[in-house]
Formats: C-alpha cells, sequence, structure tokens
C-alpha cells in the first residue's frame, strides 16, 4: 500500500493552554471530592463506634444500677435476720443463748463478706466504663490523625500533579501539526491520563517480522539505533501503510484515520537494542474531519 502522511494548520496555543488548565482543574476537583468523601465516611464511621459505645456505656451502667439494688436487698435481709438473731439470744437462756450468739456471728461475717463482694463488683463495672471511655477517645484521636493525614496527603498530590503538568511539553509532530502535550517518562503520561484529554496506549515494541497490536493500529520495529536515540518503524491504520523513517525519541509521529479530526500520535520515550518504549495517543472524540487546503482523502 501507498505511504500516506497528511498535515493540518496547528490550534492556537490559548486553545491548548486553556484546555490544559480546564482538565487539570476538573481532574484535581475529582481527585478531592473523592478524598474528602473519603474523609466524610470515616467521621461518619466515628460517629456509629461513639454512639455504639455510648450506648454499651449506658446498658453497663443499668446492669450495675440493677446489681447495686440487689445487693443492697440481699443486706437489708441479713441485718434484719441479723436483729432477729441478736433480739433472740438476748431473751435465750443457757445453751440457746450461745446457739444464738454462734448464729448472730455467722450472719456479721456473711454481712461483711457480702458488702466486700459488692464493693468489687462495683469497682470492676467502673474499670470497664473507664476502659470503653479510654478506647473512644483513643478512636477519636485515631480518626483525628487520619483526617490530617488525608488532607496532606491531598495537598502534596495536588502540588505534585501541578509541577508535573507544568514540566509536560507541547511540539510540532513529523507533520508540522502543533501536538498537544507530550510525555517523556512514566511520571509525566501518568499526568497526561489524569487530564484525560487524550487516550494513551503504553507499549514495547521489539522488532520482529509480524505486526504487534496497540490501539486500534499495528505497529513493526524495522530498525533501531541506541546511541543515536533514532529509530524506523511500520504501521497500518485504516488498511494504509505508513513508514516513519529515523526518528528521534519524544518526536510526536503524527498521522491521521477515518473519523479523527486530530492526528493519532506516537511518542518513543526509550530506544533500546532491537527495541522501542513509548505510548499512543489518540483523540477521545472521533469527528470526520474536512478536506481542503491540499489534504488528500
Amino acid at each position: 500500500m501507498a505511504e500516506s502522511e497528511l498535515g493540518q494548520p496547528a490550534p492556537g496555543r490559548l486553545k491548548i493552554a486553556l484546555a490544559v488548565l480546564g482538565g487539570a482543574i476538573a481532574a484535581l476537583a475529582v481527585f478531592t471530592f473523592m478524598l474528602f468523601r473519603q474523609v466524610d465516611q470515616t467521621r461518619q464511621e466515628l460517629a456509629d463506634v461513639r454512639q455504639a459505645l455510648l450506648g454499651e456505656i449506658g446498658k453497663l451502667r443499668d446492669a450495675s444500677s440493677a446489681a447495686t439494688q440487689a445487693h443492697q436487698e440481699r443486706l437489708n435481709s441479713l441485718r434484719r435476720e441479723l436483729e432477729a438473731a441478736r433480739r433472740s439470744a438476748a431473751a435465750a437462756v443457757g445453751q440457746a443463748k450461745m446457739d444464738a450468739l454462734r448464729r448472730a456471728e455467722e450472719l456479721a461475717k456473711k454481712l461483711e463478706e457480702e458488702q466486700t463482694r459488692q464493693q468489687q463488683a462495683v469497682a470492676s463495672e467502673l474499670s470497664q466504663v473507664r476502659q470503653a471511655t479510654s478506647e473512644v477517645s483513643s478512636k477519636i484521636a485515631d480518626v483525628r490523625t487520619d483526617v490530617g493525614n488525608v488532607r496532606s496527603e491531598i495537598a502534596a498530590t495536588r502540588a505534585e500533579l501541578e509541577k508535573t503538568i507544568a514540566e509536560l511539553k507541547s511540539v510540532r509532530g513529523d507533520l508540522g501539526v502543533q501536538s498537544g502535550l507530550i510525555a517523556t517518562n512514566a511520571k509525566e503520561l501518568a499526568a497526561l491520563k489524569a487530564l484525560g484529554e487524550r487516550n494513551y496506549y503504553e507499549f514495547t515494541l521489539p522488532k520482529r517480522r509480524d505486526y504487534q497490536k496497540v490501539g486500534d493500529v499495528a505497529l513493526k520495529l524495522n530498525k533501531t539505533d541506541p546511541k543515536r536515540h533514532k529509530f524506523s518503524l511500520e504501521l497500518i491504520a485504516d488498511d494504509k501503510r505508513i513508514e516513519k523513517k529515523d526518528r528521534y525519541i519524544n518526536e510526536p509521529l503524527q498521522f491521521y484515520v477515518t473519523g479523527s479530526a486530530l492526528p493519532y500520535e506516537i511518542v518513543v520515550n526509550e530506544v533500546r537494542k532491537d527495541q522501542i518504549v513509548g505510548y499512543l495517543a489518540t483523540p477521545k472524540v472521533r469527528v470526520e474531519r474536512r478536506l481542503g487546503g491540499g489534504e488528500r482523502p
């Protein structure tokens, strides 16, 4: 098939800058919204945990009150028995009086033991309440720390994205068409993907006889020159074969496909021995471009 490389007038720098800035702001807004949504969800989970813990503390207090009332009734019963035994001892004579005194001593001992058990139970319940309160305070501190970390991550991510976008370059492609922003490494490519202006397909293309599918085109590497950072390749798009000879790294290789007003671009970031690494950038929206000004269908 015959080789076909078509060009078109370069878009204005102002439109490109506005599009890049708009895409960056939109990406940052979406990213910030998602992170703050995560913070709100964490706060809601904290409120649920705190409400559940307060409910458990209320149950403990109710149980403690019921237990205290039961212990008090038991103590009152023992006191009544003790008083009855003492009155019986005072009225009895001889052995009967001795038995009554012995019984009174036993009841007094039981009363003391019951008081000790009651004090221990109350102390245990108070300890549980203090522990629950401490756990709530600890979780509140953890959530505050998490919120602070999320805010720091938002600020750092935003600053890093803005810095990377500022470092991106816009160059003219091999068809003479002003290219959009291009990436020279993985970090910059990630920033381009975040802008969301184009579709990006990364590839590692070895030198071999058959073509390799990348996006909706097919690529074949013919030659590499790692020392000079040069390479030659062929591509097939719309059943047309296009050859790109002796091209350099980070140079946009442009070509058109049917239904696209903007050119497709191949950018190679690294030339190795019998292998190249780069990406294919395609327009998000494909609209039939108008012919004219020397363009051929």
